[in-house]
């Protein structure tokens, strides 16, 4: 078989391996890997700034406002203004979201950040060298992304059928 077909059999395995952790994601606490981050963010930091939330999972603030309107619609997160600035919003999460957060699956870019940097600093430059090239050649590489492996758009996901 000709490198180009290894080469293109290696991306779909990529894009096949996104596809099924989001959906097993989606099936096991019915979050998307962008909500599953906003709330471990809101987790990690405490209550937080939209446009501190913001910058921390490296999604715009209007794409995080809207994943905090469903995560509050369903109940997961609460949001009140600063004492100290009335101008400023926090998120917090809600004990409803913190067992969601826990129970959810390990997400695949931490699996995946483990194993990268195990690996020799040549070999990570390597790796990221490669990838870009692909970008490029697949006319991506202009294309706004996240540090997170999940598929379709941020801003619009739907939310999964209610369970009951």
């Amino acid at each position: 078989m000709a490198a180009k077909e290894d080469v293109l059999i290696a991306i779909r395995k990529i894009i096949r391996a996104t596809d099924i952790h989001s959906r097993r994601l989606t099936k096991t606490v019915g979050l998307t890997a962008p909500q599953l981050l906003v709330l471990q963010a809101i987790r990690d930091l405490g209550a937080v700034a939209i446009s501190r939330l913001s910058t921390e999972v490296s999604l715009s603030q209007a794409t995080v406002t809207t994943i905090l309107d469903r995560l509050e619609k369903r109940g997961y997160v609460s949001r009140q203004r600063s004492e100290q600035d009335k101008r400023v919003v926090h998120a917090l999460l809600t004990d409803a979201g913190r067992e969601a957060v826990s129970s959810a699956p390990t997400p695949l870019q931490e699996a995946f950040s483990v194993r990268f940097e195990q690996l020799q600093d040549w070999e990570q430059s390597l790796i990221l060298s490669a990838l870009q090239r692909v970008a490029a050649m697949m006319d991506a590489d202009e294309i706004d992304a996240s540090p997170f492996l999940e598929l379709g758009d941020l801003a619009h996901h739907h939310e999964p059928p209610a369970q009951g």
